[in-house]
């Protein structure tokens, strides 16, 4: 039986349950709730985290994955704070998002390295919490010189640790590709990698290229609707089935990339988002599993996709 670490310490992984992939309880961006605390609601992230997740418990859901780096304002006291309010398992992340610091673009990935390893292996900012997931990001245009120093300190993190990897995608540019060719060369094992946002277009030759080479596929968009072109859930939930059908079913896992609005300071993009997504992290339980199953899924593959595969991707089975 494995472990995974999870922000109130660690679990087996038997004890996962249904469990959402790619969330963020709160981002915003580096430094900012330590220099300008007044301009991050820590408060109402909080209020509204604990409502979201608490129901997304009651529908089922037992942990929840936050890829949520420091470049994106983790906070992992509020976090744990998080979880201990509302008994959901959350798994924190180290690595990076898009916005990689000007200085680590300029060194060799062996200097980054230990830095992710001590938050795997001693805990994130000296709280202790340690980390259960590397995050790298790659968006629109492919992956720049800066990403790739951090996509390989993450594969050098890896083959140290054994902790799997996580990406943030742009699938339109098939960007997925170029991540899982870094990888390769630096000698990762595809069955522990995750590459996530696979469901911003209907392209399965991409989709079934990328199974093809033995990674996991993060359907973790939903509902979708927030970047202008990207398909609607119905039609995110039709990839799903497509995959399915092609026996790929062992290799998905659904998520909503979702953080509560006021992670947004504007009032006015808090609004957008809860005009888009006002069901929250528990959009997939409301609507898409009942999609899926009027698409004629049964009850043992959405088991499937919603638990088995969350723990044998982090057991590396």
């Amino acid at each position: 039986m494995a472990t995974i670490n999870t922000v109130l310490g660690p679990i087996d992984t038997a004890n996962m349950g249904y469990t959402l992939s790619h969330e963020h309880v709160g981002t915003n961006s580096a430094g900012l709730r330590h220099t300008y605390p007044e301009f991050v609601d820590r408060a109402g992230i909080i209020e509204q985290s604990v409502a979201a997740f608490k129901a997304a418990y009651d529908l089922g859901v037992r942990t929840v994955v936050d890829v949520t780096t420091f470049d994106l304002g983790r906070d992992i006291r509020m976090i744990e704070e998080v979880s201990q309010k509302t008994r959901l398992q959350i798994i924190a992340a180290t690595g990076n998002h898009l916005s990689v610091p000007r200085s680590f673009g300029e060194v060799s990935p062996d200097l980054i390295v230990p830095l992710y390893v001590r938050e795997i292996e001693e805990g994130i900012e000296g709280t202790g919490i340690k980390a259960g997931i590397i995050k790298v990001a790659s968006d629109r245009g492919g992956i720049t010189p800066p990403q790739e120093v951090i996509l390989r300190a993450a594969a050098r993190t890896h083959l140290r640790t054994g902790t799997p990897i996580s990406t943030h995608t742009w699938s339109p540019d098939r960007v997925g590709e170029q991540q899982v060719r870094i990888l390769e060369e630096e000698g990762v094992d595809l069955n522990r990698v995750y590459i996530g946002h696979s469901n911003d277009d209907t392209d399965l030759s991409y989709l079934l290229g990328l199974l093809e080479k033995g990674v996991w596929l993060g359907l973790d968009r939903y509902p979708g609707g927030r970047i202008a072109g990207t398909p609607k859930w119905e039609q995110r939930t039709e990839v799903a089935k497509q995959l399915i059908d092609a026996g790929y079913a062992h290799r998905i896992m659904l998520s909503h990339d979702y953080s509560v609005p006021k992670a947004r300071h504007s009032p006015e993009m808090q609004e957008e988002r809860r005009r888009l997504n006002p069901d929250g992290y528990t959009f997939i339980s409301k609507k898409v599993l009942p999609r899926l199953r009027e698409l004629g899924v049964s009850s043992q593959v959405i088991q499937q996709i919603t638990v088995e595969n969350p723990r044998r991707f982090f057991e590396g089975s």
